[in-house]
C-alpha cells in the first residue's frame, strides 16, 4: 500500500492509537489527585471555593476518563490483531500484567466512579471523599501495571525462553525490572505536571477575561504551585532515568545524543549536540551545533567521560536517530519552559503581580497543552528508541507482527484515523468548552436532588410516571375548583 509494508503500517497504527490514548490517562491521573485534594480541603476548611472547583473539574475528568477507557480497549485488542506473534511469544508475561491492571485498578475505578460522579448529594461527605480517593488510587495502580509491562519490554528480566516462548520464573524480577522505578516515577510526575499546566492554562484563560472570583484565583494559585514544584523535580527524575538508559539501553541513548564517533582526543569529553540533522545512511549528524563537554557532564557527571556512539552497534541494531534526536529535544525544551513558567509565577507572586500580570497569564495559557505534548514526545523517544526491538535484545519488531497484508492493515489504519478524529475530537472540544465556562456555573446550588418526589432521579422508574400523573391531577383539580 503506497510502497509501505504491513509492518510499518502496523507500527503507525499502534503509534497513532497510543498517542491518543496516553493523553487521557495522563489527565485522569492528575485530575483525580487534584479532585481528591480539593475535596479534602473542602472537608477540612469548609470553604465553598474548594467545592466549587471540585464541581468545576469533575465534568472534564469524567469526559477524559471515558475517552481513556474507550481508547485503552483498542490498545489491548491490537496485541491480538496486529502483534499476534508477540502475544504468542510473550503473552505469558504481558497477559497477566494487563489482567492485574483490570482486576486491581479498573474494577476499583469503575466501582467508585459512579459514587464520585453522582453521589455528592446522595451519600455522606466522608463516603464520597473515600470514593474520590479510591478512584485516584485506582488511576495510580493502573499506571503501575501498565508501566511494569512496558518497562519489562524495555529491560526484560525474570524469565526464561522455553520451546520458543517466554516463561516467567520470577514475577518480582519481571515487575521490578531495572527501568520500572524510573519510568513509573517519570510518568506519574509527568501526569501531575501536565495537569498542573492544564489547570494553570484554564485559570489564565479566565483571568485574561477579567474573572477574578475566588475560585479562579485559587485555581490559578494551586496550579502554579504545582508547576513550580514538579517541573524541577521532573528534571531530576529525568536525569536518573537517563543514567538508567545509559546502563541498560546504550543504543537508545546513542541515538538520542546523535553521536556517531568519539573525539580523537578523549580528554575533550563528549559535546552536547543542541541542534543537528542525523543522517542514518551517511552515518553523520549534519549541521551540528555543540556545547563542549556537556554531554559528558550530564551523563557521566565528569568533564571527560565517554558515552556510547551509534557506530558501537551494528547497522541493523541502531535506533532511528533522526526521530529520537528531536523528540527528546522537544521534551527537554518544553521542560525548561515549564521551569521558567514556575519561576516567573513565583517572582510575580513575590512582587504582588501574580493575579494582575497579563504577560504571565498569556504565557501560562500558551503553556497549557505543553505538558501533554511533552508526554507524547517522551513516549516517542522511549518507543522509537527501542527499535529494532519490541523486547529489547530478545525479539525484533519485525518478528512480532501478524501475517496481514498491507492493504488490510492500511484499511484498519484509515478507519481508526477517521473514527478517532471524529469521536475524540468532539470529546476534546467538549472538554475545552467545559473548562471555558465560569466556575460558578459548574453546578448550581439549587440543582434538584434524587430520590422520591424529585424530578432528577426517582427511586423507582414507575414512581416518575406516578408523580407526573399525580401532579397533573392536582393541576386539573385546581383549574376545576
Amino acid at each position: 500500500m503506497f510502497g509501505v509494508d504491513a509492518l510499518m503500517l502496523a507500527r503507525i497504527q499502534f503509534a497513532f492509537t497510543i498517542s491518543f490514548h496516553i493523553i487521557f490517562p495522563a489527565i485522569t491521573i492528575g485530575l483525580a489527585a487534584y479532585l481528591a485534594v480539593l475535596e479534602g480541603l473542602w472537608l477540612s476548611t469548609k470553604r465553598p471555593v474548594y467545592l466549587d472547583l471540585y464541581r468545576f473539574w469533575l465534568k472534564p475528568f469524567a469526559v477524559a476518563f471515558g475517552m481513556g477507557v474507550v481508547s485503552g480497549i483498542v490498545m489491548a485488542y491490537q496485541f491480538g490483531t496486529n502483534w499476534s506473534e508477540y502475544s504468542r511469544f510473550a503473552g505469558s508475561i504481558t497477559g497477566p500484567l494487563l489482567t492485574y491492571e483490570v482486576l486491581t485498578a479498573f474494577f476499583l475505578e469503575a466501582g467508585f466512579l459512579g459514587v464520585m460522579l453522582f453521589g455528592m448529594k446522595r451519600v455522606g461527605p466522608g463516603l464520597h471523599f473515600m470514593a474520590t480517593l479510591a478512584v485516584s488510587l485506582g488511576t495510580l495502580i493502573s499506571a503501575t501495571w501498565i508501566l511494569a509491562s512496558n518497562s519489562w519490554m524495555q529491560t526484560p528480566q525474570g524469565h526464561e525462553i522455553i520451546d520458543g516462548r517466554v516463561v516467567p520464573v520470577d514475577w518480582l524480577a519481571v515487575i521490578f525490572n531495572p527501568s520500572f522505578p524510573y519510568r513509573l516515577t517519570h510518568m506519574v510526575t509527568a501526569a501531575f505536571l501536565a495537569t498542573g499546566l492544564l489547570v494553570a492554562g484554564t485559570a489564565a484563560w479566565h483571568l485574561l477575561r477579567g474573572r477574578r472570583d475566588p475560585a479562579v484565583r485559587t485555581m490559578w494559585s494551586m496550579a502554579m504551585w504545582m508547576v513550580l514544584v514538579t517541573a524541577p523535580v521532573q528534571a531530576v527524575i529525568g536525569d536518573f532515568h537517563g543514567l538508567n538508559t545509559l546502563e541498560h539501553q546504550p543504543a537508545k541513548l546513542a541515538g538520542i545524543e546523535g553521536h556517531w564517533e568519539r573525539p580523537a582526543d578523549r580528554s575533550e569529553g563528549m559535546p552536547l549536540l543542541v541542534f543537528g540533522l542525523p543522517d542514518m545512511e551517511a552515518e553523520r549528524t549534519r549541521y551540528a551545533v555543540e556545547i563542549p563537554r556537556l554531554s559528558s557532564l550530564i551523563l557521566t557527571h565528569s568533564l571527560d567521560g565517554m558515552t556510547p556512539v551509534l557506530k558501537d552497534f551494528p547497522t541493523d541494531e541502531r535506533p532511528p536517530s533522526h526521530v529520537v534526536f528531536w523528540t527528546f529535544r522537544v521534551m527537554v525544551g518544553l521542560g525548561l519552559l515549564m521551569i521558567l513558567l514556575g519561576a516567573w509565577g513565583a517572582l510575580a507572586r513575590w512582587r504582588g503581580r501574580f493575579v494582575e500580570s497579563a504577560a504571565l497569564h498569556r504565557f501560562a495559557l500558551l503553556m497549557g497543552p505543553t505538558g501533554l505534548v511533552a508526554i507524547l514526545a517522551g513516549w516517542f523517544t522511549t518507543e522509537v528508541g527501542r527499535q529494532p526491538w519490541i523486547i529489547y535484545g530478545i525479539m525484533r519488531t519485525s518478528e512480532a507482527v501478524s501475517a496481514h497484508s498491507a492493504a488490510a492493515v492500511g484499511f484498519a489504519l484509515a478507519a481508526f484515523v477517521a473514527c478517532y478524529v471524529v469521536i475524540f475530537g468532539a470529546g476534546s472540544v467538549y472538554m475545552l468548552r467545559l473548562m471555558g465556562r465560569p466556575v460558578t456555573e459548574a453546578e448550581p446550588d439549587d440543582a434538584p436532588e434524587g430520590g422520591p418526589g424529585q424530578p432528577r432521579t426517582p427511586m423507582r422508574p414507575i414512581s416518575a410516571a406516578a408523580d407526573e400523573a399525580r401532579t397533573g391531577n392536582e393541576d386539573a383539580a385546581r383549574r376545576d375548583g
